[in-house]
């Protein structure tokens, strides 16, 4: 997390009455920043498909430190989203949740970035969800799809449904969770997609059959 910290902690020093010759330095240092940037994520992104997560870790976290010294927020922001996934696929919980409520959420409410809130908050909801941590987890999935259906995120209000689902099968809610379940389907066939076809097998299999009728 050094990476991530000496990003958040990087200030931009140009003063207001700099020279135009000044100016035009700091934008080509900026240019290189958002290059040097864009070339970590792409590297991070691959190491990440072939599985080698401390080597992405590592490569999420420069990305952000160079987007954030170019002031380029909603990379940044990608970069640390990306970089709380990798600390979750390693099961690195504490950390991806960290990531994610002390840095991006912050950020993305700064830039005033409603999608980035919300992603934030399905993110926190799945962290929570894994760790067992449940009374958070249901909160942050909530927030996602109110915000999910303030913006007519079609995708992210179903995840949100499908992650309250989830949290209920844990607490062994299972009636209401089914009902959740027929929710989330009927909102996909509204919203012709097939993306969480299997995500709904996958969690309706968690439910005793005879629990999962009202």
């Amino acid at each position: 997390m050094l990476v991530c910290s000496a990003a958040v902690s990087q200030t931009n020093h140009n003063s207001p009455d700099q020279e135009p010759v000044g100016a035009a330095i700091n934008i080509a240092v900026s240019n290189l920043d958002v290059g040097e940037g864009n070339v970590y994520f792409s590297e991070a992104e691959r190491n990440e498909r072939d599985g080698a997560y401390d080597e992405a870790l590592n490569l999420f976290g420069k990305a952000a430190f160079e987007y954030n010294s170019a002031g380029q927020f909603s990379r940044y922001c990608s970069a640390l989203m990306r970089l709380s996934n990798v600390h979750y696929l390693l099961t690195h919980y504490t950390e991806a949740e960290q990531v994610v409520l002390n840095v991006a959420l912050k950020n993305y409410a700064k830039i005033g970035s409603r999608s980035g809130q919300m992603e934030s908050y399905g993110q926190l909801g799945k962290i929570y969800l894994a760790s067992n941590k449940l009374t958070q987890s249901l909160w942050f999935y909530t927030q996602q799809g109110i915000i999910a259906r303030q913006i007519g995120s079609s995708y992210a209000n179903i995840e949100s449904v499908l992650g309250i689902a989830n949290v209920k099968i844990k607490r062994k809610e299972y009636m209401m969770a089914a009902q959740d379940l027929n929710k989330a389907e009927l909102l996909a066939r509204s919203a012709n997609t097939s993306a969480f076809k299997s995500q709904i097998r996958v969690a309706r299999a968690l439910i005793p059959s005879r629990k999962s009728k009202s």
